[in-house]
């Protein structure tokens, strides 16, 4: 019996957090799929593709730490890439022939990316009775827009109502609710579904990792990672003589060559200071240091929590930005994190929040960690509903 195919569109822009959970997610999806990935920004070297799914890489565009749309291959302006990725979109589609369609956060988010999302979901509903459920994943907590809240969630409802049959919330709703994030006047008509948080399947260790006596410094992507590292490298050696800690600094593999070269030159220089570009298991490398400094996006809060190490985290806010400070503030008020805000940011007090740090209790948290297999349920679900629908048609 052929299985249904999956088409999952995946757009990660600033950082790495919105591929590592799709990716996690197409892996679980994988029991019951054929995935395709649609991977719409640049694809770090030595990420793994999960067994059954197969990536296919669109012109890679992303955004600048001004928020700005720009293309990350030389050979075409950002028109150019929008019209070359709206073709291989809906080739795939009708290559593909999905049984369910992925797309992730539009039109919640993403909607810099709508004239490839918008004919990708057009062209579904053409096929009428025919057509492939459309699923929207959304991560915990949308970005506040603030003066323009009403009118964007107005427009995200109505095409929300328009195309979408699930909307896959991926949050503990003891933790975060869609309502918190999302209240448009008009009524919404599609489900939601509050799966759980997305963590990716850990590798299996035969014996306990040797915890080691380091400071581990983290951004993501790295692409915003600058004023973070900055700040850790001025604290290293300080940190090192109250403490005994040495720094370890994972700088991202989108991290600017200024940046990186900054931190290799004072690596050099210092005993007590490591900086690579990545490690294979963040959660693992966190698990085995003595504190973790890092910023708040969803997949390193996740890391965090699978950790259980002492966390100071210091929230990207800038652009608007502010779902890594309502994470963040949320947590600290559980207990498993100290909260530092960008604007107290400074060598010094990163010092003293190192040493007051070290040693605390970090209380377990109950919160639902298996939204990669209730989404997968979840999809498999709608799916064969929707076969028995079209057979019964």
């Amino acid at each position: 019996m052929t299985r249904p195919r999956l088409l999952f569109h995946c757009q990660h822009s600033l950082g790495l957090g919105h591929l590592v959970r799709s990716l996690a997610l197409a892996d679980a999806l994988a029991a019951d799929f054929d995935v395709v990935l649609l991977n719409g920004g640049r694809f770090p070297a030595g990420f793994t593709v999960p067994s059954g799914v197969d990536v296919i890489d669109l012109v890679p565009l992303g955004h600048d730490a001004d928020q700005r749309l720009i293309s990350h291959d030389p050979a075409f302006t950002v028109a150019e890439a929008q019209q070359a990725r709206r073709d291989r979109i809906l080739r795939a589609f009708d290559d593909v022939d999905p049984a369910v369609i992925v797309v992730e956060l539009y039109p919640f988010g993403r909607t810099k990316f709508e004239p490839e999302l918008g004919p990708l979901l057009h062209r579904a509903a053409a096929l009428g009775p025919r057509r492939p459920r459309i699923v929207c994943s959304v991560r915990d907590i949308l970005v506040d827009r603030r003066g323009k809240q009403l009118a964007h969630d107005e427009r995200a409802c109505q095409r929300a109502n328009e195309h979408l049959d699930t909307i896959l919330v991926h949050a503990d709703p003891a933790f975060a609710r869609f309502e918190e994030s999302f209240r448009p006047a008009t009524a919404l008509r599609v489900p939601v579904h509050h799966t759980g948080f997305v963590v990716p399947r850990r590798p299996y260790r035969s014996a306990p990792l040797v915890p080691l006596t380091r400071v581990i410094v983290s951004a993501g992507g790295g692409i915003v990672g600058g004023p973070l590292f900055a700040a850790a490298v001025d604290a290293h050696r300080a940190i090192h003589e109250r403490t005994g800690l040495a720094t370890l600094v994972v700088a991202g593999p989108f991290v600017s060559d200024p940046v990186w070269d900054r931190l290799v030159e004072e690596a050099t220089a210092s005993p007590h200071l490591e900086v690579v570009r990545s490690v294979d298991d963040l959660a693992s490398a966190i698990g085995r240091s003595t504190v973790s400094i890092s910023q708040g996006g969803y997949n390193t809060t996740m890391d965090l929590l699978a950790a259980g190490t002492p966390a100071i985290v210091v929230p990207y806010v800038a652009d608007g930005e502010d779902e890594q400070h309502r994470r963040t503030v949320r947590l600290a008020g559980m207990g498993v994190l100290r909260r530092l805000p960008s604007d107290r940011l400074t060598p010094l007090r990163l010092v003293d929040e190192v040493v007051a740090a070290i040693g605390a209790d970090v209380p377990p948290t109950t919160l639902d960690m298996t939204g990669a297999q209730t989404s997968a349920r979840i999809v498999a679900e709608l799916a064969e509903v929707s076969s028995m629908a079209q057979v019964a048609r």
